[in-house]
């Protein structure tokens, strides 16, 4: 699919996506196809990834969503940082207050595979990279910005978790626990913010067509990519892979007042393969 129209969904709101870079490869990634469609509806942005290209890349593509669609937004901050290092979550939080004001919106779409392996042939290093990555970082993201959610009157967390939190996943055993520990921390996001006014969803990407998905699964495989993507859209129900506009478009959703009575979901964005799974 394209690039959703633009419209005011999220006018007046604030949004941190985390992770908006992306692998280079001829697709849009979900960070990035995400923070174009939040600009589109009229959210102002802090990205934060830690290729600064990648990152400066989405911001101008945001800016330009943000324009053609008729919003007057400032320039996208950018923040340059490793989410996963020490001080990464409290410097995304800071320089949103600082830079911004403060802000309504999380999305955390951090993500890594590359090294997993069946549970009898995953290291310790590469599981623990993995964990690191996908859960630990997300979850210490929350918590720094909680307080700052909280203090809002309406905000929302969108997580990017994964199709394979909850299908069989053999060769990927770290990346299956870490994204089923990203909806279990959505949950309980949900349940303690609720009462303070935010509400937290996670969406779970089946086959996207992303570069992380396709190109550096098939390098990582030696496989030719048009035919690995050929395979993996045999497998959904829909007959097609899904694109990253499909998810920006489901994180639209769930962090604006359309979804102001959702907390706590987990939604498959799948073409029909949970519905096969059972």
């Amino acid at each position: 699919m394209s690039a959703p129209g633009g419209g005011d969904r999220l006018a007046g709101r604030t949004a941190v996506v985390v992770g908006a870079g992306q692998t280079p490869g001829p697709r849009i990634g979900n960070g990035r196809a995400t923070a174009i469609t939040f600009a589109a509806h009229g959210a102002r942005l802090l990205l934060v990834d830690r290729d600064e290209a990648r990152a400066l890349d989405t911001a101008t593509a945001a800016a330009d969503a943000a324009a053609a669609a008729g919003h007057d937004l400032p320039e996208p901050v950018v923040v340059v940082t490793d989410i996963a290092s020490a001080e990464g979550p409290e410097r995304v939080v800071a320089a949103a207050v600082d830079r911004m004001g403060g802000f309504d919106i999380l999305h955390n779409n951090v993500g890594i595979g590359a090294g997993d392996a069946p549970p009898h042939r995953l290291s310790d290093d590469d599981y623990d990279r993995i964990l690191d990555v996908n859960l630990r970082a997300m979850w210490r993201t929350c918590r720094a910005a909680v307080p700052v959610l909280r203090a809002q009157e309406r905000s929302a967390i969108v997580n990017v978790s994964s199709l394979a939190s909850i299908a069989a996943a053999t060769n990927l055993t770290a990346y299956k626990i870490s994204k089923a520990g990203v909806n279990a921390l959505t949950q309980n996001l949900a349940l303690t913010g609720a009462r303070h006014g935010m509400r937290a969803n996670a969406v779970l990407p089946g086959l996207i067509d992303t570069p992380m998905g396709v190109d550096q699964a098939a390098e990582l495989m030696g496989v030719d990519r048009d035919e690995y993507a050929e395979l993996r859209a045999g497998m959904v129900p829909l007959g097609h892979q899904g694109s990253a506009w499909d998810v920006a478009r489901a994180a639209l959703f769930l962090a604006s007042d359309d979804a102001a009575f959702i907390t706590g979901v987990c939604l498959p964005v799948d073409g029909g393969q949970s519905a096969r799974i059972g």
